[in-house]
This record gives C-alpha cells, structure tokens and sequence, in this order.
C-alpha cells in the first residue's frame, strides 16, 4: 500500500461525518466487482477526500475526479475479493480493525452531536452504520494484504539487477546525497546498575499510584518515554504475544484484563503493563508505561572523562580505533566490526531481515541520529570527535565518541557504489510489471460492470471496460 493511498484512505474515514452532513443524494450501484458493489456516494465521497488531500499537497490532478476515485475502488475491491478467494486472512488484524471502527465510529458520533443527529444524517440506524465503517475497513486491509503478498511474491537476481541497470536512461537514476560511513565507541555510565534501579523504583511508584486510583493512561502520558503509545495513554493496537519481545511477552500472558504487571526489564528499558482485554485468542489489547535508566550530571561527566582520555589515547598513535572498541565499546553491534557502524540492527528489528548482503555502512546525513551528524560534519577522514553524549539504537542515553572513516560525495547512483539502492529499483520495477500483469489477467477473468456514466477514456486502465 503507497503512503498516498494510505493517506487517502484514513482521509476518507476522517471526512465522512463532514460528508454525511451535505444534502443526501439518493444512492445507486455504479459498478460491480465479482458480487460486490460500489455505490455511487462511495465514489462521490472517495473523490471528496482525494480532493483535499491533493490540495494540502498542492498537486493539481488532470483526470476526472469521479473516475480517478472510481478506478481507485475498483482496484481496491479486485484486490479484497482476490485476498478471499486466495484465503489471505485477515485474522491478526480483526482486533485492530474492530477498534479502529469503533474509534472512527465514535468520531462521527461526536462530529455530529449524539448518536441520533448521526443516524438522521447517514440515513441508517448506528448498527448498520458500525457494519459500513467495519467492512470499509476490512476491505481496505484486505486489499493491502493482497498487494504485500504479490510484492514478496517477486524476487530479482544480480543478472537482473545488472540488466536493469544498463537498460535505464541515465536521466532516470537517482542522485545519492552525501554519505558518511563511521566508527564508534559507545559507553555507559559505570554505575549502570543505580540508574536501573531508580528506574525500577519509578515505575513501583507509578505502580502504587495506580492501585491507589490514579487512572493508568494519564500517568503513561506523562511518564513514559515511548513516543509511539505514550500520547495514547500508553494504548497499543491488539496484538499476537510473539510481537513482543520476550520479558514483555511472558508477563503479559499471565494478566487477567484490569491487571496491571510488576516491573519488567527488557532491551528497551523497564515497563509497567496494564492488560485491556483479549479481542480474540492470542491478541493482546494494553497498555504500557516504558522508563529508561537516566543518569546524574556527574555519572555522565565521568564516562566522557574516560572516552576523551580513550581518543587521545588512539590520536596519539598508542592504539587503532577498531581495537579501542573492540575493548572498551559498550555496543555489541559495532564493537566486533572495528566500530564500523551498520544497518543490521535496524534491518533486524524493521523487516525481520539478517540477510549480510543487505548490509549498508553508509548513512545519508538525514538518517544519523542528530547528535552523531553534528559531531560526522565538523570531522575530516580519520579524525576523532571529542567525547558527546548521544543515543544508541534504543534511544538509551550514552557517551560516545565517533571517527569520521569516509565520506562518499554525492553522485549519480551506479553499481560500483550503490548496488542496495539499484538493486532495490530493479525490484520495484519488476513488482510494478507483476503487479499491473496480474491485475490485467484478474480483470479479464473477474465480472466487472460498469455504468455507462463512467467512460474509458477518462480511466488509466482501460481493461475495466470490456
């Protein structure tokens, strides 16, 4: 699924009490897919929500609305029907969509005033109106589902990507942005063991204050440091246990909803968990409160004394920088590597993927951390930065100290330097020719109907029409 139609989409839910409220058009079909319908207020409130989208991006379409919005259901719809047939299941996402239509359904609500003023202006009772947000929703992860499954379907091999490469116009490659590629010695405080401590000692306070009544959601907005729930009270979508790692997941299969765990040490830092409920066997609705260990100004002070001494040492000649790491590194990451920085971790924790060929030690400016790239710009090759304190992949606070091994100007990619990035072209590439193979022979072997107010030429594709 593109980050457009994505935005597109939720932008559609967004705007539905908004639409309800315009004056109701009697509604027809305006086309079939396999047994399922697209209405014509579908169309008229998808061409809606692109319409805003496209002026907050400041793009100006073309096409016509109506058909550019109702090629869009279209496809979206092939894509459900064929993620059913195919029988890729929705089962891990059906709490995460039940709760997201309940959210968006409670919107409308509020949008409008009361349940009542809703029901008037969507012309159907809230059960009915519960049911068309669940099964737009389905729909539309359904359809996301079935793309994933034809994009992992699509591999390319070094011949292609050679291949690929010498085909394309040069005018169509890309210009890769400076890079750095560095070392680092990372360390924590000696007294490590206190901070978690008074971590841990946090977090049995917060503990306290929830079974003295104090409501679990607000302290997670005001404590917790995870910034991915902690604006939601600390909510989480539901989720199997084995999405978490492993500390976080045996505590959290032993509370019954209401509970709220003790303190739980994981990679991340220390949690407090308080169970939700169970949507459905194995998916976990919760909540959590994330503390990371925080250090005194002179616990800090200390540990960049040591690396300043450590980098003078490796400066004057009395020791290479890949065997002060290996040393004195705390990061188990880079330590073994000669402090080299990589991908890999982040590699492992976003796709799962430890594949060595995907390994990248060159990072683009905008994706260093910021205390490392101001410390990498100021750096000539080879040098050595004085000691700062900086974040590792954890965001867990450190002191670091980092040497600047090259930077790669920018250039026109090619395969000499960027084989990851070319290679990842000839994959796209391959997986937009799948893709558009595939819809056009589900096209032709699918019942399609479409009213004869939509016309071919205002369509891309014009397989829909037969």
């Amino acid at each position: 699924m593109t980050m457009k139609r994505l935005i597109i989409f939720f932008t559609l839910l967004a705007a539905t009490p908004a639409l309800a409220q315009q004056q109701y058009i009697a509604d027809k079909v305006v086309a079939v897919v396999g047994n399922e319908p697209i209405l014509y207020s579908d169309v008229v409130r998808q061409s809606k929500a692109m319409a805003e989208q496209y002026r907050a991006q400041n793009y100006t379409s073309e096409r016509d609305p109506m058909a550019e919005a109702l090629e869009m259901l279209l496809e979206q719809k092939l894509l459900y029907v064929r993620a059913q047939l195919d029988s890729i299941g929705l089962e891990n996402l059906a709490a995460r969509i039940a709760t997201m239509a309940e959210q968006t359904v409670q919107g409308e609500v509020d949008a409008a005033g009361s349940i009542r003023a809703l029901e008037q202006e969507r012309h159907k009772p809230l059960y009915e109106i519960k049911e068309d947000v669940r099964a737009e929703i389905e729909e539309y992860y359904g359809a996301d589902q079935m793309r994933a499954h034809l994009r992992d379907q699509v591999k390319v091999t070094p011949g292609e990507v050679d291949r690929f490469y010498r085909r394309i116009d040069r005018d169509s490659l890309p210009i890769v942005a400076e890079q750095y590629v560095y070392a680092q010695i990372t360390k924590l405080p000696e007294n490590t063991e206190l901070a978690k401590q008074r971590a841990r000692d946090r977090l049995l306070e917060l503990r306290q204050r929830v079974i003295d009544g104090e409501r679990f959601d607000r302290l997670a907005m005001m404590y917790s440091v995870d910034g991915g729930s902690a604006m939601r009270g600390g909510e989480m979508d539901p989720s199997p246990k084995e999405q978490f790692v492993g500390p976080f997941a045996e505590a959290l299969v032993k509370l019954q909803p209401g509970q709220v765990s003790g303190v739980v040490e994981t990679e991340y830092g220390f949690h407090l968990i308080q169970l939700l409920d169970k949507p459905a066997d194995n998916l976990y609705h919760l909540r959590h409160i994330l503390v990371k260990p925080s250090y005194t100004v002179e616990e800090q002070a200390k540990t960049i004394d040591f690396l300043d001494s450590l980098a003078g040492v490796v400066r004057a000649g009395e020791m290479t920088f890949a065997a002060a790491a290996l040393a004195h590194s705390d990061d188990a990451n880079s330590k073994q590597n000669g402090g080299v920085v990589t991908n890999q971790q982040a590699l492992f924790r976003y796709t799962g993927n430890s594949d060595p060929s995907q390994t990248r030690t060159r990072f683009v400016r905008d994706a260093l951390e910021a205390a490392d790239a101001q410390q990498l710009v100021r750096l000539k090759e080879s040098e050595i930065s004085r000691a700062f304190l900086g974040r590792d992949f954890n965001m867990d606070e450190m002191a670091k100290i980092l040497q600047l091994v090259e930077i790669v100007p920018a250039h026109t990619a090619d395969l000499s330097q960027d084989w990851l990035d070319i290679e990842q072209m000839a994959l796209r590439r391959k997986q937009q020719t799948h893709y558009k193979e595939w819809l056009d022979q589900k096209i032709a072997e699918m019942y399609i109907r479409i009213d004869p107010m939509f016309r071919p030429q205002d369509f891309q594709n014009k397989n829909w029409f037969k």
